[in-house]
């Protein structure tokens, strides 16, 4: 009787041994999620940069001097660029407190028209705005208050700046592995879904290598573009802080109906300045080119087979922002695509076998 049910008894026992180091293993490496989420996009967006390093400098035989040499190009690419903008961003905000400080104790900031007639908030911006004119040294006072009952948030921020640094340090470092050893990784994954869902695993793969190009191409390249397009104008316009405005609409292109917040507000500040032609010149670049740069990019990197509804892209955003922070930017949408995609797939497989199955019938002679 024993005997009988050993080979049951022993699936059941090696499932349950699988399962509870699968939970021992999550247990140790979900301190790791965030680092490896985003050691796999920048590897996915720069593999065929490293594709070109290997064929051009020591080949398939010598990976990992091919990936020492590609984590150098990642940190020179996006390390410099990263570091020059904190320095501008720092610069420019130093400007701004100094020169909105000026303005306030020069005691001639008049609150635009259309700004005081706003509803519900109108009145309230323009009688803050006349306190501050009309005695600037509460700022300091202020400000000082905050400051001392925010200490323990500053002590907080201090230390989510330095537990990303450590982040960022593991990030780089699975991103040299990913580098190394990704075909692998990939192959091995691959045949390890074959023997689960058979075949068919290799379509779905591609589909959903087809469906993370079309988001993260197309988010993160338009984002970009959109930013660089509209800082041009910030820059043309005059505007005061363009590089932290050219940030801010990046951060805004990443969301859906977000670069339009950024310009427009542009235009309207630069109208309650009495700079008319700069500001109807920044809303119509905005209008003609920044946005209109998307119809332009997404084509380009988003095949017309993968077609991923809008509200989607949205839901994915805000709920990726909201389980995962920033990298839940690409993750979130990148998730719902891959569900799509294979629910597409799997309508298609169950429409096509029928169809297969009729075409394959022999012809029965009436």
């Amino acid at each position: 009787m024993v005997q009988q049910y050993a080979p049951t008894l022993q699936r059941v026992l090696l499932f349950g041994l699988f399962f509870v180091l699968l939970f021992l293993g999550f247990s140790i490496l979900k301190y790791f999620i965030v680092p490896v989420l985003w050691a796999a996009i920048i590897a996915y967006m720069t593999w065929p940069v490293y594709l070109w390093v290997q064929r051009r400098f020591f080949g398939e035989n010598r990976p990992t001097l091919n990936a020492t040499i590609m984590i150098t190009l990642v940190i020179l690419v996006i390390g410099i660029p990263f570091i020059f903008a904190i320095f501008m961003l720092q610069l420019e905000g130093r400007n701004l407190y100094f020169n909105l400080q000026k303005q306030l104790f020069s005691g001639h900031i008049q609150v635009p028209d259309f700004i005081r007639n706003l509803p519900i908030i109108g009145k309230d911006i323009s009688r803050t705005v006349n306190e501050l004119s009309a005695d600037p040294n509460s700022i300091t006072k202020n400000v000082a208050e905050w400051i001392q009952g925010h200490l323990s948030y500053g002590r907080f921020v201090l230390s989510e700046i330095s537990r990303n640094l450590v982040k960022l340090t593991f990030a780089i470092m699975t991103l040299f592995f990913f580098y190394r050893d990704g075909q692998l990784i990939l192959s091995q994954v691959s045949r390890a879904l074959e023997m689960v869902i058979g075949p068919r695993v290799h379509h779905y793969l591609e589909t959903i290598s087809e469906t993370t190009r079309a988001v993260v191409y197309g988010v993160g390249l338009t984002a970009v573009a959109q930013a660089i397009l509209a800082g041009l104008s910030y820059f043309v316009a005059d505007v005061p802080n363009p590089m932290l405005l050219t940030m801010v609409t990046f951060i805004l292109a990443l969301i859906p109906f977000g670069t339009p917040i950024s310009y427009l507000s542009v235009g309207l500040w630069l109208f309650a300045q009495g700079q008319t032609v700069e500001a109807i010149g920044v809303v119509v670049w905005g209008l003609l080119v920044v946005s209109s740069s998307d119809n332009v990019i997404r084509p380009l990197v988003i095949s017309g087979a993968t077609k991923i509804p809008f509200i989607l892209i949205m839901f994915g955003v805000l709920g990726g922002i909201a389980s995962f922070g920033l990298v839940g930017l690409f993750i979130g949408p990148v998730i719902l695509a891959i569900l799509l995609a294979i629910w597409r797939e799997w309508l298609h497989e169950n429409v096509q076998e029928p169809i297969a199955a009729i075409e394959a019938a022999p012809e029965t002679k009436s």
